[in-house]
């Protein structure tokens, strides 16, 4: 089957009328929304969305295979169906544990594909309006925008003299957010009365875990603390983006952004402040009590105040800070990949080539490799990327040669079995280094 992800005529021309409405309007409320929800092109396409993302069944077990044996158009007719006569009623969410860069474990929750599919339909009619009162400060899931323009932001500020920087960090922040003044954001541009609904029972789906003896057990925890939205879901990084808008809007009310010469970045749940010399202080206190009204938890042990050039930051993977140019000696503020971000890779490429996976030829465990190398170094292509490819290389390298003398049991470290010129023409591992001739300022 051919996926399109392109977004339908039909859907783009809703989407565009949404989106004018609201840009023209700022205080209208819409009242007739939950139709567009069980269009039967808005599905469609929602189903699409879903599909590409792909992922695992929900607590029901059912995939995407097992509905396109059903037949995908019979499933999603009688979806609309259940959507209008309101007998569509969410199930729980699967919890599952993704490992965290400093060794704790993050939350992740599976709705089924059913629920997944009405959360991105919502998301594909109130996305437009929406995102016509996000902040321009905000980065994270809108169309046109990206984690690079976020670090891009913070890299321009901190080059104007904003050299002072509050590196702030929330305690669970999805988990956090309270459903009652994020509702109260909600309903500030909707009044339909069906889609605040739905809304609602999303944020109250039960949890369902599974222990280390096979067990389920299903908790209530959002609904009965009346906070949090499940990461992973379709609708949380719309409903999260909402909240955080608060913060920054009020940020800028209160007159916090002009008194203080202090710039909020933000993605998704992080952010950065940078200030003028001598600010810094007082931003950050004004950071915290603002958090404490929106009731949500600043981690006091991780945030900090950062002055440069002495002192640097990380954001989104990157460290921000004073960098040297090999050319000229010279100091200057730059961007690079973390160090963090550097030992990730080089575990996940440890894992890949573990003593558990010699049954893979050798062209396959290259093609694995390669995927993961050209994908992290997409991502990590800004600044001086140079002294963090050769510690990737190498580190590739002595993997692979490792792997390689395992499989067919060699002894030695096969430098002289497998030797450079081997691992990347022979059997053609990309070489992260060779990148960055195609990036102007990679090589500072």
């Amino acid at each position: 089957m051919v996926m399109s992800l392109s977004t339908p005529p039909s859907v783009q021309k809703l989407q565009a009328a949404l989106h004018a409405k609201a840009k023209g309007s700022p205080d209208y409320r819409f009242y007739a929304l939950y139709d567009k929800v069980y269009r039967m092109d808005v599905l469609d396409h929602a189903y699409t969305r879903c599909l590409a993302n792909g992922g695992v069944a929900g607590v029901d077990g059912v995939t995407f295979e097992t509905i396109e044996s059903y037949s995908l158009d019979r499933w999603l007719g009688e979806l609309a169906q259940e959507l209008k006569e309101k007998t569509y009623h969410p199930q729980a969410v699967r919890r599952v544990y993704i490992p965290k860069s400093n060794g704790g474990q993050r939350p992740l929750g599976i709705p089924t594909v059913k629920d997944r599919v009405v959360q991105m339909a919502a998301v594909l009619v109130l996305e437009p309006i929406f995102e016509a009162d996000l902040q321009p400060e905000q980065y994270a899931y809108r169309p046109g925008r990206s984690a690079h323009d976020a670090i891009r932001h913070v890299h321009r500020l901190i080059g104007t003299g904003h050299d002072e920087v509050v590196d702030a960090d929330l305690s669970g922040y999805f988990d956090t957010i309270p459903h009652a003044e994020l509702l109260c954001s909600v309903a500030r541009r909707i009044s339909d009365g069906s889609m605040l609904r739905l809304i609602k029972l999303w944020l109250t789906m039960p949890v369902e875990e599974t222990d280390d003896r096979g067990k389920k057990h299903r908790t209530t925890h959002n609904r009965d603390e009346r906070k949090g939205t499940p990461q992973g879901a379709p609708v949380s990084p719309l409903l999260s983006g909402l909240y955080m808008r608060r913060f920054l809007l009020g940020w800028k009310v209160l007159g916090h952004a002009g008194r203080l010469d202090a710039h909020i970045v933000n993605y998704a749940d992080d952010f950065v402040i940078c200030c003028r010399r001598g600010r810094g202080q007082e931003a950050m206190a004004e950071m915290q009590r603002m958090m404490a009204k929106l009731k949500l938890t600043v981690n006091e042990q991780k945030t900090r105040l950062c002055h440069l050039p002495g002192d640097s930051f990380d954001f989104l993977g990157y460290t921000l800070g004073r960098c040297w140019s090999l050319k000229t000696g010279r100091a200057y503020y730059g961007t690079k990949p973390s160090k963090k971000a550097v030992r990730r890779v080089c575990r996940t490429v440890s894992d890949q080539t573990a003593r558990q996976r010699i049954w893979l030829d050798p062209q396959g465990m290259v093609y694995q490799l390669n995927q993961r190398l050209v994908g992290w170094s997409n991502y990590f292509c800004l600044g001086p990327v140079s002294p963090a490819y050769r510690a990737v290389d190498n580190h590739v390298r002595r993997r692979l040669r490792q792997w390689l003398c395992r499989k067919h049991k060699a002894s030695g470290h096969g430098n002289s079995r497998f030797p450079d010129e081997y691992l990347h023409r022979t059997l053609g591992l990309v070489q992260l280094r060779r990148r960055t001739a195609s990036f102007p300022w990679a090589k500072a």
